[in-house]
């Protein structure tokens, strides 16, 4: 098991945003960075934290492919409905504006959906689908991008993870936070288990011949071999998971005249921008009932499932995002977990960036 270290939050925030700053974004478009990848590491979604702060975000603005000052220009508008290009700025800085700016327009017009394009990577889904839960609304945050993902009977990657994130409010319970990729995992798990010298679980990605492999050196981004969609092989119904990834594709870079499939860019390709898109909604639940209602009955279905009959090896069901909430009550007691191979390769990069990392863990 690869050694864990853990880092007050505040320390690691103000590292992430000097590190940012460092390449020209403002402050308060640092923070907004540095908040959604340490939240990744609090909740336990290690893939998206701050094991890309230089490997993605560092390397792309270094080589000038992304715009750090993310000049954000509204194409079209209505009073339920925004197209945005986000002007190949950072993914997190324009996705929480754009969420921010649904939430207004839902506020008034209980529905409200935008579409973005011209974006990069913006980290965990889930973080700009739960911006709407204290306005009591339901949330919705999609993305498409570069090509990971086989098709059902392909080889090559074509199709990007894309991730759905659906957020609804419950009374007493833990929110309903679903968080997923449309691929059996996202690249970032793939790499957590690279680095720690493991072997991935059969079904999660194939070779350049198009087997199934356990080595996650033969499931590289950007070749080669490829992950698999949702539910792995057409015996598996992985076709259903091809299906939604396309579905956010359409969404995201269809609908709003972004890219789409493999014309969308690689992290480490950089003879072009990422020309990422995302899809963001917002719904006001009280629009249709009282959300007090809503609420009471989220958690009486919640009720349901948890005290449905469970198998003799487990004593509990979990609903989408119950882990992940748990994770982060423990982790911000007990400080956030990063892996000490993440920490030892930021230190090496603080050589080219100049920002040094002399954190020291708790305890």
């Amino acid at each position: 098991m690869e050694k864990l270290l853990r880092f007050k939050k505040e320390d690691l925030t103000g590292y992430a945003v000097s590190f940012m700053k460092k390449f020209g974004i403002p402050e308060e478009d640092a923070k907004i960075v540095a908040d959604v990848l340490i939240t990744a590491d609090i909740r336990g979604t290690d893939s998206h934290g701050l094991i890309r702060l230089n490997t993605y975000y560092g390397n792309r603005l270094s080589k000038k492919m992304i715009n750090p000052l993310t000049p954000i220009k509204i194409v079209s508008e209505t009073d339920t409905t925004m197209l945005v290009d986000g002007g190949n700025g950072l993914g997190q800085v324009v996705s929480y504006k754009v969420m921010q700016k649904c939430i207004e327009k839902a506020k008034k017009s209980n529905v409200a959906i935008a579409t973005v394009r011209h974006s990069n990577h913006y980290g965990i889904a889930g973080y700009y689908s739960m911006m709407a839960l204290k306005h009591d609304m339901i949330g919705i945050s999609l993305t498409n991008s570069q090509p990971l993902v086989a098709p059902t009977y392909g080889k090559a990657p074509v199709l990007g993870t894309n991730p759905i994130s659906f957020a609804a409010p419950s009374h007493k319970k833990y929110p309903y936070i679903l968080d997923m990729a449309t691929s059996t995992v996202p690249i970032g798990r793939i790499k957590v288990y690279e680095k720690k010298n493991e072997k991935i679980p059969l079904g999660w990605g194939i070779d350049d011949d198009g087997n199934m492999t356990d080595d996650p050196k033969k499931v590289k981004s950007g070749g080669p071999g490829a992950l698999m969609p949702l539910g792995g092989t057409d015996i598996m119904r992985g076709y259903k998971g091809y299906g939604l990834a396309l579905m956010v594709d359409i969404l995201c870079g269809t609908l709003s005249g972004g890219s789409n499939l493999t014309d969308i860019g690689f992290p480490h390709d950089y003879s072009k921008e990422s020309d990422i898109s995302h899809f963001f909604a917002a719904i006001k639940i009280d629009a249709f009932r009282p959300v007090v209602d809503f609420k009471k009955q989220l958690d009486y279905v919640v009720d349901i499932l948890k005290n449905s009959p469970k198998v003799e090896s487990h004593d509990r069901i979990y609903i989408a995002g119950e882990k992940e909430f748990e994770n982060a009550e423990y982790n911000e007691k007990h400080g956030v977990p990063i892996l000490a191979k993440v920490i030892d390769d930021i230190k090496k990069d603080c050589a080219n960036t100049g920002v040094p990392f002399d954190i020291k863990p708790i305890g």
